[in-house]
């Protein structure tokens, strides 16, 4: 799960969104606590406790007094308009640019995402 050069406390929130996105972290369940998640990853659990946070203010985890950290309702669609926004920004504002500077027009582009989107399986 560590990868070098990335804050460990952002691959914490990461892998929590993960699960949030594919299901696994259903809306309304428990999330695993800050201490769970520095003993599974041998970490500190302030360094887990900033990862849980950076969820808490976006609002993919809320704090429910007493019982710990539950995932918000509305949390994997919030997920999905950020990285769909994250992916407009990183691969289809570039890919449009260069587009224009090769001449296409967006229907090209588009015809051109089909054709790829056939040859994969």
């Amino acid at each position: 799960m560590v990868e070098e050069g990335r804050p460990l406390f952002v691959q914490i929130a990461e892998q929590v969104e993960a699960s949030v996105l594919d299901g696994s972290l259903a809306e309304g369940e428990r999330a695993p606590s800050t201490n769970e998640l520095a003993a599974f990853h041998r970490i500190n659990p302030a360094t887990a406790a900033k990862g849980v946070n950076l969820l808490v203010d976006r609002g993919i985890l809320v704090k429910r007094r007493g019982l710990g950290m539950f995932v918000a309702e509305g949390a994997r669609q919030i997920l999905r308009t950020e990285r769909r926004e994250r992916f407009a920004d990183h691969y289809l504002d570039p890919m449009l640019a260069e587009a224009e500077h090769l001449g296409m027009t967006v229907d090209q582009v588009i015809e051109l995402l089909r054709q790829r989107a056939q040859r994969t399986p």
